[in-house]
């Protein structure tokens, strides 16, 4: 089936991987990558890259690409959570209204499945009460070993408005850390310029974190951090790169860490929609609370 777009304003300058997903199909990044391979998909007339930043008035067409996900959505299973686990989610519902839920993400759970995930919140959402009329978009994600809030919009109207406000940052996040060493009272900012790769392509991204120190201890920093820019693994690999590695981190701090869980937690969100200010905060977990009175004493 043929089909054909033009870029409004609220779009502009957003990847086309993220526009394609939200507006037209949630497919695999690595099957929508061959797709684009494949000339299916052009953007005024030309071959482009997932990456690629839509323009206002860009022309879209995507020619028939029915058999590419036919067979994959046919065999793919969704991951069915039990009613007793179902349940615990109801606690960790911050806020919840017509448009979107926030809620406290657990530790060791994706956001969305992939190769290595079969279990994964949005399934899980899926078959909630919050969402018997709708189906769970996701608006922004955090990785599998960090807690704290994330935001799940229920309509497409306000999961293109979160987009937005993530595009613009709008959308101020604070994040608690706890990292190895004593951090220097000095550190107030963190700018890098980070590397990452789109495809085997080198992506190079400034990325800035502000950071206030809560408690220092001999051997172990808690650090409040609120991200200026939204790179993968920035505060991750900011930290690790100055020398201060955030405690559980075994993707980047090389030495063998005996702590089974990454001490990092997404700690309060605020937006503001049509002039109301919404502010929430996610209480940590019992082992980063024990963590802390232990080592900060």
């Amino acid at each position: 089936m043929y089909q054909k777009f033009s870029i409004k304003e609220n779009h502009k300058n957003t990847r086309f991987d993220k526009w394609f997903k939200l507006e037209v199909l949630n497919l695999p990044q690595s099957l929508l990558q061959k797709i684009l391979r494949k000339k299916k998909i052009k953007v005024n007339n030309k071959k482009i890259k997932a990456n690629y930043r839509l323009q206002l008035n860009d022309f879209v067409e995507i020619f028939d690409i029915s058999h590419f996900h036919k067979s994959k959505k046919e065999n793919k299973k969704k991951y069915t959570p039990q009613k007793k686990e179902l349940k615990k989610y109801d606690d960790l519902i911050i806020d919840n209204n017509e448009n979107f839920i926030i809620l406290n993400k657990p530790q060791g759970i994706p956001v969305q499945g992939g190769t290595k995930s079969f279990k994964n919140l949005i399934d899980i959402l899926s078959k909630s009460n919050y969402f018997i009329y709708s189906k769970p978009f996701v608006v922004h994600r955090i990785d599998k070993e960090t807690s704290g809030i994330l935001i799940v919009a229920k309509n497409r109207k306000y999961a293109q408005l979160f987009t937005s406000l993530f595009r613009i940052r709008k959308i101020h996040k604070t994040y608690l850390a706890i990292t190895y060493g004593e951090i220097s009272k000095s550190i107030k900012k963190l700018e890098d310029n980070l590397v990452n790769y789109d495809n085997k392509k080198k992506i190079i991204q400034k990325a800035i974190t502000y950071v206030k120190i809560i408690k220092t201890s001999k051997n172990f920093s808690l650090l409040e951090l609120n991200p200026l820019t939204g790179r993968k693994h920035q505060i991750r690999k900011q930290l690790y790169n100055i020398g201060h590695p955030v405690v559980g981190d075994k993707k980047y701090f090389i030495k063998k860490d005996k702590n089974k869980n990454l001490f990092l937690h997404a700690y309060k969100i605020k937006f503001m929609i049509d002039e109301k200010k919404y502010n929430y905060k996610a209480t940590y977990n019992k082992t980063f609370s024990d963590f802390i009175k232990s080592k900060f004493r």
